[in-house]
């Protein structure tokens, strides 16, 4: 993937620390990974579990395949694992969001999934994203209001979503 399309798509995306709040606008990007069974496991760019990146990075850290160390956070106590998919922390005492994917961006920036999120895009649009995507970009995708292209990270796929902005007309056609 060419580096620029790669940051676009992830700079898209909403930073680990100035995610939305629940009931903020809905994702921007999404991350897009197939399980074994064939289904999709979708993380969001935007949730409601918010933690500090001091708490994420000894998090980081301390992951290992077995769980790493507990660490009290603002959400209650959290633990890191190392999966295939990448390093899951798991919040038990989060009231929702209580699973965060920590990924890194091509600069080493630190981004954050959630479990949890606002937007919800049907199977057949998952399907079609992930089958389309390209490491610069698959097809463009409408999808109501919005245009969501895929993009093929090592991760999976992120799904870049936006609304086009409505072009105004140009004098000639004001006639």
């Amino acid at each position: 993937m060419k580096p620029a399309a790669l940051a676009l798509a992830l700079l898209l995306a909403t930073p680990a620390s100035h995610a939305a709040p629940p009931n903020g606008p809905a994702d921007n990007a999404l991350l897009i990974q197939l399980r074994q069974d064939g289904s999709y496991k979708v993380w969001h760019s935007a949730g409601a579990s918010q933690l500090l990146d001091d708490d994420l990075h000894d998090l980081e850290a301390s992951a290992r395949p077995e769980g790493g160390d507990v660490v009290k956070t603002d959400l209650g106590r959290a633990q890191a694992f190392e999966t295939k998919q990448g390093i899951v922390i798991e919040l038990p005492e989060a009231k929702s969001d209580k699973r965060l994917l920590l990924d890194r961006d091509p600069c080493g920036g630190l981004k954050v999934w959630h479990d949890e999120g606002r937007t919800q895009l049907p199977d057949d649009v998952l399907t079609e994203l992930v089958l389309t995507a390209l490491p610069d970009g698959g097809a463009r995708i409408k999808v109501g209001e919005n245009v969501v292209k895929g993009y093929t990270v090592e991760r999976g796929v992120i799904a870049v979503i936006w609304r086009p902005s409505r072009r105004a007309p140009s004098p000639a056609e004001k006639r």
